[in-house]
């Protein structure tokens, strides 16, 4: 039997963090702000999520994404400085790896900051976000990503989302020869577990988000009315999927 594809959820809190352990999936990135496509998650954050993986005996679970802001992923000396120091942080707290990625002004994956970023991380995982979708060339971004030691990279194949990039993905991981994790992301839903494994994808990559309206409304100042949550149904079902496709 294949090594069924491993599931990585997406949560923005202590509860997504608990969901995810429950229902066997294999790390989460833990952020917040996943409406901007997530930022970095406070100490305090990372701090839980570390000691729920340890009560859990869950090794390797908790990978923190370092991004400061919204917006593209081209970022001025000062901004990288700050990845730096977040990534350090995250390391110092306990987290067994974290997601990042830079790009040139010209639209490339910026090598030298991402050996900045693995020489931070101190050979704990560095998994590269989807700065690679929005590179000039994806599939260049994520071949030059070879030898680096980098763990694994998140991509949607430079496309909307990973059914539409599903041809790319799959010529992404074949090209990785197994020196790479290709993980999915973009748009998972569970039903598509099935079809990423055949196309040799490493890992799958999705929020399962719900929203809850606990706590009542944010006053009148505006603002949300309720809050993501992660679905402990949509993470069963999605650990179940490939399982089965294995």
């Amino acid at each position: 039997m294949a090594t069924p594809v491993s599931v990585e959820i997406a949560v923005q809190d202590a509860a997504g963090v608990r969901v995810a352990l429950a229902a066997g999936a294999a790390r989460v990135e833990l952020c917040q702000a996943l409406g901007v496509g997530g930022l970095t998650p406070s100490a305090g954050l990372i701090s839980s999520a570390v000691e729920l993986a340890a009560a859990a005996s869950a090794p390797s679970f908790v990978h923190v994404l370092v991004r400061p802001r919204g917006g593209g992923f081209a970022y001025d000396d000062d901004e990288l400085h700050l990845i730096v120091r977040d990534i350090r942080l995250a390391v110092s707290l306990g987290a067994h790896g974290v997601v990042v990625g830079a790009l040139t002004d010209a639209g490339a994956l910026d090598l030298a900051a991402t050996a900045a970023f693995l020489e931070a991380a101190d050979g704990n995982d560095v998994t590269v976000h989807r700065a690679v979708d929005a590179a000039a060339d994806p599939r260049a971004a994520v071949a030059s990503l070879a030898g680096t030691g980098v763990r694994r990279v998140l991509t949607s194949g430079g496309a909307p989302d990973c059914r539409a990039g599903l041809d790319v993905l799959a010529r992404m991981a074949a090209e990785a020869h197994g020196e790479l994790e290709v993980m999915a992301g973009g748009g998972v839903r569970v039903d598509d577990i099935p079809t990423l494994a055949a196309a040799g994808i490493d890992a799958v990559h999705l929020s399962a988000r719900g929203r809850s309206a606990r706590g009542g409304a944010s006053g009148p100042g505006g603002g949300e009315a309720a809050f993501d949550t992660t679905d402990a149904a949509i993470v069963r079902a999605a650990v179940d999927a490939a399982r089965a496709a294995a």
